[in-house]
């Protein structure tokens, strides 16, 4: 009924859990960037179908997934390693996908983040996300905090998905988004973002997918953005009920926006 597709680089640690979790379906794909521990040989022994593709960007990465894989099933259930959709999504999942009307394109789901076992309710900026399609009308924009295109109605799934991106540490997490910082920067330099964004559609559009497009594009205009995104988080958006693990994810995501900050300046003033 449904086809599974992880992407992986080395992610032996989370993998044998996700596998885990969508054990159910009879057809995983792992869709791996040239993973140097046992990530491969996990998936192998449970029995899934995997395929090899040299990393370039989030976007163009995903988008060869979603086009090339034979897939078994119509709808194809996206996730990542450190990611676990709850035994009531997964029974949700499969029963729309057998009742889901032709027109209906995809599902969005609730992603709930995870920071020392701890659900970050109040602090998680997007908790929604696109994830099971029918990948002849999805298609990734964006080479960094790539953006799911859908061509046709999205409809809503009730229950969550879990996400644990520190399951592998604080230091992976700042690692990762070192990376993430500096593809943001060089997308600013090379005006590669939404160039003309609307407050209006930032504040009113029905797609939640739309307005945070507006909405970063208008974001990175704003000085002071590491500031702004700390107090949004915390005041806004309540972080600081999450107790210490909404205060601690808050400043990270502040000094993850300080790192684009910096590497923007650097270059544009034709440093490294």
């Amino acid at each position: 009924m449904i086809s599974v597709l992880i992407l992986t680089r080395n992610e032996q640690r989370d993998l044998p859990a996700c596998l885990s979790s969508v054990s159910w379906s009879d057809d995983i794909h792992v869709f791996d960037s040239h993973s140097t521990d046992n990530t491969v040989e996990i998936a192998k022994a449970a029995g899934t179908h995997i395929h090899t593709r040299t990393f370039d960007d989030y976007a163009t990465h995903r988008n060869a997934a979603l086009t090339t894989l034979p897939f078994k099933h119509q709808w194809v259930f996206i996730l990542d390693a450190d990611e676990r959709p709850t035994p009531e999504l997964s029974r949700e999942m499969q029963q729309l996908a057998l009742a889901a009307p032709d027109q209906t394109a995809a599902f969005r789901v609730r992603r709930r983040d995870f920071l020392f076992d701890t659900w970050l309710k109040h602090a998680q900026i997007s908790p929604f996300y696109i994830r099971l399609v029918r990948p002849e009308r999805a298609r990734y924009t964006r080479a960094i905090n790539e953006v799911l295109e859908i061509d046709g109605p999205v409809a809503e799934l009730s229950y969550p998905l879990d996400h644990y991106p520190f399951s592998k540490g604080i230091a992976r997490w700042v690692e990762k988004h070192n990376l993430y910082s500096t593809m943001e920067a060089e997308l600013i330099v090379r005006n590669q973002g939404l160039q003309n964004p609307s407050f209006i559609t930032a504040l009113r559009d029905p797609d939640f997918h739309t307005r945070r497009l507006h909405q970063k594009a208008i974001f990175y205009r704003l000085p002071g953005r590491p500031l702004i995104k700390w107090l949004y988080m915390v005041l806004f958006r309540g972080a600081i009920l999450d107790g210490a693990p909404g205060l601690t994810y808050a400043t990270l995501q502040a000094f993850y926006e300080y790192l684009i900050v910096l590497k923007t300046k650097e270059l544009r003033s034709g440093g490294a």
